[in-house]
């Protein structure tokens, strides 16, 4: 029991999900979309029996496409945008849906500027109300084109300090250009809301994910820099990442810049409040990458090259959560407590009821007392096989040696089907009240498919799926396994019974 009850919607009632990020998504793009291929991808949802589809964080990645390092917290990924939406608005001829989709995105605002009435209205709307992160983000984004796409703290020092005559400026000569960054946001939004509103009509939740750290080389730390450890030329004192360990005897130096956490309480932690509001717009839960960190955080000195330097200092804790909860009212968050996790960070977890996360594929290293084993799960928890971090569970255990494969299967109880199915039915039938397998283990894909690796930055977040891969019986067999570990909602097994 926590000391703090609250809501959380993800652990109402017994639920499965799947993890599939919406770049995944099968279309004709680069990226996937969040027009036709997401709603077909709803309705397998809905036919498999899940009700949770749980993505990565949708903000505008960096060059190398990671959701984890983002130009913004606050803008999304207009990657995503659906052109073929904006035809069925009424905003784009059909031709034009196959143009690039800076040219479809400025003709649909030509159209809905000369049309005047409701859609341009909402779309003034929709910059006036966001203001507080849009204006920043649009200018960052401008500039950065004009400067070469370079990091910020190399721009002039009009642009580097905002210095007001300067932006005035810029906002003057590059009018156009801001409008469009504005409006690609509005459209992206636009289209996320009415995805959302598809997937709760059905039942179906969209949990989302955060960070805790942004990129230095983003809006956020440009526009805000008085809420980061920086000097006065925007170089960060000191930096984020965790210290040596079993798995790297140099530890991991990430390399985003530390909160000061003290100017931030001292500012009732209102950057938060609205990185958190706003997110919990579009989505009805949140996982909150790297938990421990609000606890205590790993800070290195900016010019150490690894985290071997660093030292623990205390993160903002349970005042933290006090002020969300007293904002909110409710915290509808998942702590992402992997790793070597202390006992003040289970403390602080469960005083604020949060879900904690149990990954499978950790569960057969060590003794008894592994913490991911099934027996150590609890009911206001989160089970999975993997995550977008793991191998595809039939990469994982393929590539384990034949003892540890043996030892796995002896621990299952020698389980008759192939991998990954008893694992799916392992986190299936755990008692954690959610349930979430990766996309890549529904379908039985190996190592090929798997969506990261860790430690290397090649052919990483491009993973996607056809729906050829899809066995035409596979949303049978899901759906009749969620029946069986009590994991389908009233409206789940209403419509799979017809």
């Amino acid at each position: 029991m926590s000391d703090v009850e609250t809501a959380n919607r993800l652990l109402e009632k017994r639920r499965s999900g799947l993890i599939l990020h919406p770049t995944s998504l099968p279309g004709p793009g680069p990226v996937g979309r969040i027009g036709a291929e997401a709603r077909r991808f709803l309705d397998w949802l809905e036919e498999a029996g899940f009700s949770v589809w749980q993505i990565l964080p949708i903000n505008p990645p960096q060059g190398d496409g990671s959701p984890y390092a983002c130009v913004s917290a606050f803008a999304g990924d207009t990657r995503l945008i659906d052109p073929e939406t904006l035809v069925k608005d009424g905003w784009l001829r059909a031709g034009s849906a196959r143009m690039p989709l800076g040219q479809a995105l400025s003709e649909a605002r030509a159209t809905l500027e000369a049309a005047g009435g409701a859609g341009w209205s909402e779309y003034l709307e929709f910059c006036q109300a966001r203001a507080d992160w849009l204006e920043d983000f649009s200018l960052f984004a401008v500039i950065k084109r004009l400067q070469g796409n370079r990091p910020w703290w190399t721009w002039p020092e009009p642009l580097l300090h905002r210095a007001p005559a300067r932006l005035e400026q810029l906002r003057a000569e590059a009018k156009e250009a801001l409008e469009a960054v504005r409006f690609a946001q509005f459209v992206f939004f636009r289209q996320w809301s009415a995805l959302r509103a598809d997937a709760n009509a059905r039942d179906i939740l969209l949990l989302g994910d955060m960070p805790i750290f942004v990129a230095h080389d983003s809006a956020d730390v440009w526009a805000n820099p008085e809420n980061f450890d920086l000097d006065a030329e925007g170089q960060p004192n000191t930096v984020a990442g965790v210290p040596p360990d079993y798995f790297s005897e140099t530890g991991q130096r990430w390399g985003n810049p530390h909160y000061r956490w003290d100017y931030m309480a001292e500012h009732g932690y209102d950057w938060w409040l609205r990185r958190i509001g706003w997110a919990l717009e579009g989505l009805d839960a949140l996982r909150i990458d790297h938990f421990r960190g609000f606890e205590a955080y790993w800070s290195i000195p900016a010019n150490e090259p690894t985290a071997i330097g660093g030292k623990w200092r205390p993160g903002p804790g349970a005042a933290f959560f006090d002020t969300l909860l007293q904002r909110f009212g409710e915290l509808p968050l998942l702590a992402e407590d992997l790793g070597v996790i202390t006992n003040e960070v289970n403390a602080l977890r469960e005083r604020f009821g949060l879900p904690g996360m149990k990954i499978l594929q950790f569960a057969f290293d060590g003794g008894p007392d592994n913490p991911y084993l099934p027996e150590h799960h609890v009911e206001r928890g989160v089970v999975y096989t993997g995550t977008h971090d793991n191998d595809t569970t039939r990469g994982w255990f393929d590539s384990l040696p034949a003892e540890a494969r043996t030892r796995v299967l002896e621990q299952l109880g020698e389980p008759e089907d192939a991998m990954p199915w008893p694992l799916i039915r392992v986190a299936m039938e755990s008692p954690a009240r959610l349930a979430v397998i990766p996309m890549q283990d529904a379908l039985e894909l190996g190592s090929a498919h798997r969506m990261n690796t860790p430690g290397t930055t090649r052919d990483n977040w491009r993973w996607r799926f056809d729906w050829s891969q899809v066995p035409p019986e596979r949303a049978g067999e899901l759906f009749q396994l969620n029946e069986e570990t009590g994991r389908t909602t009233a409206l789940r097994r209403k419509r799979g019974a017809t």
